[in-house]
C-alpha cells in the first residue's frame, strides 16, 4: 500500500446494502412496482419493478469477493488469468462493508481522513423502474431513508454518504433535495442518463429542471455523477441490461464494456450543449468512476461545437467545463494525461473501495502517480474532494 505524510480524502468509496435497504421503509403491497426479494434455486435475488435482477450476482453480498480481486487484470493481466478465476476467492462479509464505526476502524488502518460513500445496488435499480417515475421516487425515498439511519450523511465529519436523486420527478426531486439538506448532505448523487418523465425523456440540463439546479447553487452542495445502469444499447453487438460481469470464462471481450464511459460522455457533454453552466456558474459537478478516457474527444467535440456555433455560448466551453467540473479517473486511466486537460485543482482521487475493480487499498492508488509533484498529489488526494465537500451556497 502506498503512503503519504497526510491523511488522504477518497472520493469513491462504497458499501454493500443491508438486505433491508430497498424494503426497511416500503409499504409491500407497493412492492410489484418496486423492490422486493425472491428466492430462486435456493439463491436470493431482488425483483424490480416486478422482474428478477441479475444484476448482481449474489445482491446479498455474503459471501463477498476480495476488494481489488481484478486489479492485476486491469493492469494487462500478466498472470492470464480470466475474471472468475479471479473471483473465487471471498470471505464471510465483513462489519466495515455495513456499519458505520467498524468503517472507520477501517479507514484509520487505510490513511484515510474522509470519504464519500456510494451505493452499490442503488444505481443500478432508477434504469429498471424508470416507466413508473412514481415507483422511482417511492423506492429511493426509502433508499434514501434506510441510508440515513444506517449511515447518515455527515458521519462523525468522516463518512460523507450520498444520498440518490433522480430529475424524473421535479417536485420529488425538490422535496428529497431539502429532505438530505436538511440532514446535513453534503452532496448528492444522481446516474449518468437522460431523465425519463412522465412526459417522456429529457435533458438533465432542460431549463424545466431549472429550479432543481438553482436550489442546488443556493445551498452549495456538490452534485456526483456516478457509474450506474445508465440503460445503454449495444445494438445487437451484446446483450443489452447491466452486469457486473466482466467478460465470461473464455476471456472474451465486449463492447458492453465502454457503456459507463460513453454515458459519461453523453452526460456530460449535454449539460455544456444546453448550458446548464451558463445559467448557474456556481454549480459544481463531480463525476465518479466514469473514467476520463473521454476527455480528448468531449474537448474536441466542445472546441468544434463553439467554432461552428459562434454567438451560441457565451464563452468557451472547454473552459466553462474545467471550471465547474471535476474528474475522477479509473485508476488505470493516464492520470498525467486528465491533468492536462483539467488542472491540477479538477481532479480527484477515488479508489473504488472495496470494489473488485478498484484497488485493493485506497492508497495503493499512490504507486500509480509517481510523477506527480507534492501540490498536484496534495490537490488529487485531498485538497480537491475536501473542497468539493465544503458547501459554497450562491
Amino acid at each position: 500500500m502506498g503512503s503519504l505524510d497526510y491523511p488522504a480524502f477518497d472520493a469513491d468509496n462504497h458499501y454493500y446494502e443491508a438486505l433491508d435497504a430497498f424494503t426497511r421503509h416500503l409499504d409491500p403491497k407497493l412492492g410489484h412496482r418496486t423492490v422486493q426479494w425472491a428466492e430462486i434455486d435456493g439463491r436470493k435475488y431482488h425483483v424490480v419493478a416486478g422482474k428478477v435482477s441479475h444484476a448482481v450476482v449474489n445482491p446479498t453480498f455474503d459471501p463477498i469477493a476480495m476488494p481489488g480481486a481484478l486489479h492485476s487484470y486491469f493492469r494487462g493481466n500478466p498472470e492470464e488469468k480470466t475474471p472468475t478465476q479471479r473471483l473465487r476467492e471471498r470471505e464471510p462479509i465483513p462489519a466495515y462493508y455495513r456499519d458505520p464505526d467498524a468503517r472507520i476502524a477501517k479507514m484509520d488502518e487505510q490513511g484515510l481522513e474522509a470519504m464519500w460513500l456510494f451505493p452499490t445496488l442503488g444505481v443500478l435499480y432508477e434504469e429498471l423502474l424508470k416507466q413508473d417515475p412514481e415507483a422511482v421516487g417511492i423506492t429511493f425515498r426509502a433508499f434514501n431513508q434506510w441510508l440515513l439511519e444506517d449511515w447518515g450523511f455527515a458521519y462523525r465529519e468522516r463518512i460523507f454518504a450520498a444520498p440518490y436523486l433522480t430529475l424524473c420527478d421535479l417536485d420529488w426531486a425538490i422535496r428529497e433535495l431539502e429532505w438530505a439538506l436538511e440532514n446535513g448532505a453534503r452532496l448528492v448523487v444522481i446516474r449518468p442518463a437522460a431523465v425519463f418523465t412522465a412526459s417522456g425523456p429529457r435533458s438533465p440540463a432542460d431549463p424545466c429542471f431549472d429550479p432543481f439546479w438553482a436550489r442546488v447553487c443556493e445551498a452549495g452542495i456538490s452534485v456526483i455523477v456516478h457509474a450506474g445502469d445508465s440503460g445503454y444499447h449495444n445494438h445487437g453487438y451484446a446483450r443489452d441490461g447491466f452486469g457486473a460481469s466482466f467478460g465470461d470464462s473464455s476471456n472474451r471481450p465486449s463492447v458492453k464494456g465502454f457503456n459507463i464511459e460513453r454515458a459519461a460522455y453523453d452526460f456530460l457533454i449535454t449539460l455544456m450543449y444546453d448550458k446548464l453552466f451558463e445559467r448557474f456558474p456556481s454549480l459544481r459537478v463531480a463525476s465518479v468512476e466514469n473514467g476520463s478516457e473521454f476527455l480528448p474527444d468531449l474537448f474536441r467535440k466542445l472546441g468544434q461545437s463553439f467554432r461552428r456555433a459562434p454567438g451560441y455560448y457565451k464563452e468557451d466551453p472547454r473552459e466553462l467545463f474545467r471550471r465547474n467540473v471535476w474528474i475522477n479517473p479509473f485508476w488505470e486511466d493516464d492520470p498525467y494525461e486528465v491533468v492536462e486537460y483539467m488542472g491540477a485543482e479538477r481532479v480527484i482521487f477515488g479508489s473504488d473501495w472495496p470494489h473488485i475493480e478498484g484497488m485493493p487499498q485506497p492508497l495503493d492508488y499512490v504507486d500509480e502517480v509517481p510523477d506527480f509533484d507534492p501540490d498536484t498529489l496534495r490537490r488529487v488526494m485531498r485538497e480537491n474532494t475536501l473542497g468539493l465537500n465544503t458547501p459554497q451556497p450562491a
